[in-house]
């Protein structure tokens, strides 16, 4: 088999992929026609403009304009229990066996729902997904910057009446350059003290300060993107020695301007410094990815092997904020495929 319907067959796993950055354009038409919503086109291809950017896009700013389009549309409990199961569903396209997809309820409240409504239903879409297609998903709930210090607690009590659910943890998401890390531990110390896993959005559009602050202040198991790290030795260091898992989304990095391009991307000096990394797709419907498309731009520009891709999905499982019984589970079946593709086993330590 050669490498590329190798890269096909293996199963994956995507644990940073925003909810209202997942969505199709025909999903976004069907949406419009049954809310009576105009939109500025009709038909799939010339709706691409208004959702979605390329590598063109000039900064994070820029990017996350894409998601203003969206938001209106994604405002009840059928429209959010939709895109939901359709997440799963083009998981299952791309042999994903484990998707956590996070998103922010207070963003969808303009019509009434509260943060449990919200909470509650995307579960059920992912529930429903599940059942179809066969592919374990769970939710995480976002924490957003520009929300004032009660309606971010809301958000963690809501989660933690959710957790174990469905929902698995909170993350912390928005204008990292304009609301720094430090802003939110008291936030983070009442999500801790719930019990709830947290992810950090961070070393993105600021610098490594928000990832050490993620770490040592806001409890962080997992750093969302983390490319700025390297910046900071102390910090690299401090990832890399308490074996922090960086969901690293390259496309989307890219896009975003997280780096210069291609050539700055740091994934293969963290690949080969230890650092545990996992690839991610972040917001497939507006980068235009898929985690194929990732794992393709590793093995491409960064001459990835399909053991080290296989190392990567691993970390992945392991990465996870699955209870740990079920992680044991997931990671027997990964393994066990791997070793039908000729590479589970010797595959190379970090």
């Amino acid at each position: 088999m050669d490498a590329l319907n190798l890269l096909r067959e293996m199963p994956k796993v995507d644990l940073h992929v925003h909810l209202d950055g997942s969505l199709r354009a025909g999903t976004l038409l069907r949406l419009a026609e049954k809310q009576g919503v105009p939109l500025p086109a009709s038909a799939e291809a010339e709706l691409a403009p208004y959702i979605q950017v390329d590598e063109r896009c000039g900064s994070l700013t820029e990017y996350l304009t894409k998601f203003d389009f969206v938001l209106p549309l994604l405002q009840t409990e059928e429209a959010l229990e939709q895109v939901a199961f359709e997440a799963v569903e083009q998981a299952a396209g791309q042999r994903i066996r484990y998707l956590e997809i996070r998103f922010a309820p207070r963003l969808h409240r303009r019509k009434g729902l509260t943060a449990d409504q919200a909470i509650e239903t995307v579960i059920q879409g992912l529930d429903r997904g599940q059942r179809q297609f066969g592919v374990k998903a769970r939710c995480i709930a976002i924490c957003m910057r520009h929300d004032a210090g009660a309606d971010n607690r809301e958000v963690v009590e809501a989660a933690s009446r959710w957790l174990g659910k469905g929902l698995v943890a909170v993350d912390l998401a928005g204008d990292e350059s304009a609301y720094p890390a430090a802003l939110f531990r008291d936030v983070f110390d009442r999500a801790r003290r719930l019990g709830l896993p947290v992810t950090i959005h961070a070393g993105e559009a600021a610098g490594p300060a928000n990832i050490e602050e993620a770490i040592l202040r806001l409890g962080a198991r997992r750093i969302g993107h983390g490319v700025r790290a390297k910046e900071d030795p102390a910090v690299l260091r401090l990832v890399r020695d308490r074996r922090i898992p960086l969901e690293m989304c390259p496309t989307s990095n890219i896009q975003t301007k997280a780096v210069d391009g291609w050539d700055a991307y740091p994934i293969r000096e963290y690949f080969d410094q230890g650092l545990v990394l996992t690839v991610n797709t972040d917001n497939p419907g507006v980068s235009g990815t898929t985690i194929l498309k990732e794992y393709e731009a590793l093995a491409e520009r960064f001459g990835f092997a399909p053991r080290e891709i296989a190392k990567l999905i691993l970390n992945g499982v392991e990465a996870s904020f699955l209870e740990p019984e079920e992680k044991v589970e997931l990671k027997k079946e990964f393994e066990t495929a791997m070793s039908r593709l000729g590479i589970g086993e010797n595959v190379p330590d970090q």
